[in-house]
């Protein structure tokens, strides 16, 4: 009886420990692998259109000095013809001369149709305003600060062109290598090859299995697009969230009851991420959108048994419910050997889990190879880092806790763009720390005053 007892209780500890990780990433990881294998014996081939139809580009401007250039630069050096795109650029009372360069590259794209809009109400509102003034059959958003691959524009078009039920579409957003490898010391090329690697896995292996089973969340607001006949039937960009890329994505699913798609193959390069404290805000800002975005549309509905058959309440279950027991498993590495558990155990269990994650991620890792098949630079830099993947588990658990943060702050705190970063928060928990450990100081200070008082001094009597 003790013996099966033990057998019993072991199985459950390591069935507990694996769980996790087999859920979240062995799964989709073989999901990703198959769809690929799918897409390459059975490719579809879009076919160039008899006539390029117009479109139309949003990109919305903050202080973009020092990346506009660049971005309309990669527009004229698309294979798109010039004359079917016309460009919008709304700019949201931007504090540097975003205007300028805007002026200086009119002269150098002069085949380049542009237009320069003002917007005094905030992102979601300066992205209608172009909407609306929008007149080109497709409708692409994408950020100031990202350039295209050349290709970019026209595949996308090409598949729009090439299926009339597509209304929308996200491309796949990349950190640009060039940037990366600019980056001086070891650690820091690591941290952005990592972001890379994490990009690729999103937005190649991740959303095209995603595509497969109509689960694709959120369409990038770095760069997505729309037939605009679609668009226009929609409650157009929310002003009440910052995420408006994700709560357009839900209108489109549950309003017009359309379609997620990705096109692999439209490329949108953007800037690695500058430090730490750009990377926490970053991630908790997307976070706390989702959780904004999901309660505008599911409310009081939600239901476990829903995350079956809705992505909106499976990926809620997967970011944010699962989010408790993944912290408990992490912490619970200081805590088992207190309750009898051995060192060995621990190292042993920690070790498969790591190897889950590493055979998880060569699944991505090849997979995405596959999607960068007509990208022979690209996929010649991605492949020559496949090292990488030995060290990408250890950045998922950094951007899980910083996610994780991002759903704590987000339970007393009104939406914002801006947030605390990293360097904010360690100032705010050294002063709370720093209070905490003057409170028996100051204790200590009034219980001296009360039995140290100085007598009473008695008059001088008269002599």
């Amino acid at each position: 009886m003790t013996l099966i007892s033990s057998f019993f209780n072991s199985a459950l500890f390591w069935a507990a420990w694996v769980v996790i990780p087999f859920i979240m990433e062995i799964i989709p990881s073989l999901m990703s692998a198959a769809v690929l294998i799918g897409k390459l014996i059975h490719p579809k081939k879009y076919k160039d259109p008899a006539f390029w139809p117009e479109v139309t580009l949003i990109i919305p401007v903050y202080n973009s000095e020092e990346t506009l250039e660049n971005c309309i630069k990669s527009i004229n050096d698309s294979t798109y013809p010039n004359e079917r795109i016309k460009i919008y650029f709304v700019d949201n009372q931007g504090k540097d001369d975003s205007f300028g360069v805007y002026t200086k590259c009119q002269n150098e794209y002069p085949e380049l149709m542009m237009q320069w809009l003002n917007s005094k109400q905030g992102k979601s509102r300066a992205l209608n305003l172009a909407l609306f003034n929008s007149d080109g059959k497709y409708i692409i958003h994408v950020d100031s600060d990202g350039q295209f691959e050349k290709h970019a524009i026209t595949n996308l078009v090409k598949k729009f062109e090439s299926d009339v039920s597509i209304d929308c579409m996200t491309g796949a957003i990349l950190t640009e290598p060039a940037m990366i490898e600019g980056y001086k010391g070891f650690f820091a090329k690591i941290l952005r090859r990592a972001e890379f690697m994490e990009y690729a896995q999103a937005f190649l292996a991740g959303r095209n299995a995603a595509e497969f089973t109509n689960s694709i969340y959120t369409l990038s607001g770095a760069f997505s697009a729309f037939r605009k006949s679609a668009v226009l039937k929609s409650h157009l960009y929310d002003t009440d969230t910052i995420c408006e890329d994700t709560n357009i994505t839900f209108q489109m699913r549950y309003i017009q009851k359309v379609k997620i798609h990705i096109c692999e193959n439209a490329i949108f390069f953007v800037d690695p991420i500058e430090n730490m404290n750009k990377l926490y805000t970053q991630r908790q800002r997307w976070q706390r959108g989702s959780l904004e975005v999901s309660h505008q549309f599911a409310g009081k509905k939600l239901h476990v048994f829903q995350m079956f058959t809705d992505v909106a309440i499976r990926t809620l279950m997967y970011d944010h419910t699962f989010a408790f027991p993944r912290i408990i498993w992490y912490l619970a590495l200081i805590c088992l050997t207190a309750i009898g558990y051995s060192p060995s155990l621990i190292i042993v269990s920690t070790l498969i889990i790591y190897i889950m994650y590493i055979i998880s991620g060569f699944l991505y890792f090849f997979s995405n190879r596959g999607y960068l098949r007509e990208f022979k630079d690209l996929r010649k830099y991605y492949t020559k880092h496949f090292a990488i993947v030995f060290v990408l588990p250890l950045f998922n658990m950094l951007v899980f806790f910083i996610r994780f943060a991002g759903i704590i702050n987000s339970i007393n705190t009104d939406s914002a763009w801006r947030t605390n970063t990293l360097s904010d928060e360690r100032e705010m928990f050294a002063e709370e720390v720093r209070k905490e450990l003057q409170r028996p100081v100051n204790i200590l200070e009034k219980m001296r005053g009360w039995f140290n008082t100085a007598p009473e001094e008695q008059p001088e009597k008269n002599g």
